[in-house]
């Protein structure tokens, strides 16, 4: 049954990813379109889009999203999708949250511990990683297009993402901001 897919897979993705919402997205990934193959790339590319342009954190939001159209895509009605998007929103936080509330405990009494200190500087690189990994995974023709198939919105895809990369990296501008102007150049580019 897909709801007790919805649950396992989320929860296993909950338990199973550090990092927040970016290093989520590769595990999501694999495991909606892969695995259960729930969806189409392109139908994740867009729950992803969405996503992030949503309030809120973006695995939840993923989550979310991806829940809903799952149980949909597999034949149930619009209603029922309500039920698969809540279910793995719950789902993927529910062994985080009660994790959380038994290590913060003992981290705060053993935040001095070499042991932890070592165990979290290994943490950081697999964050690191797992980001890396989401950030090669969006590097694909659902988000660039390709230049076979249309030379404009490939060199429109890689002018933003440039641009974006460089006011961000290099000028420090406001995250909010070039999602706006990316908007705005995507909708004069491709919406007119």
């Amino acid at each position: 049954m897909i709801f007790w897919q919805l649950f396992y897979t989320f929860l296993k993705i909950g338990i199973f990813t550090f990092g927040g919402g970016y290093a989520m997205v590769a595990l999501i990934q694999n495991e909606v379109v892969v695995e259960n193959q729930w969806m189409t790339s392109q139908d994740f590319t867009d729950i992803l889009a969405i996503s992030q342009t949503t309030p809120g954190p973006l695995g939840i939001n993923t989550a979310t999203y991806t829940g809903y159209t799952a149980v949909v895509n597999a034949g149930y009605p619009e209603y029922m999708g309500v039920l698969g998007a809540f279910l793995a929103s719950f789902s993927v936080i529910l062994l985080p949250f009660l994790l959380m509330l038994v290590i913060t405990r003992l981290l705060m009494k053993h935040k001095e511990n070499q042991t932890i200190t070592n165990i979290f500087a290994i943490l950081r690189k697999v964050v690191v990683g797992l980001i890396a990994a989401s950030a090669l995974l969006l590097a694909s023709t659902e988000n660039f297009g390709s230049p076979t198939e249309s030379t404009f919105r490939f060199v429109i895809s890689i002018l933003i993402f440039i641009g974006v990369f460089v006011a961000s990296y290099k000028f420090k501008k406001s995250p909010i901001l070039l999602i706006l102007v990316s908007g705005l150049i995507g909708f004069l580019a491709y919406g007119l």
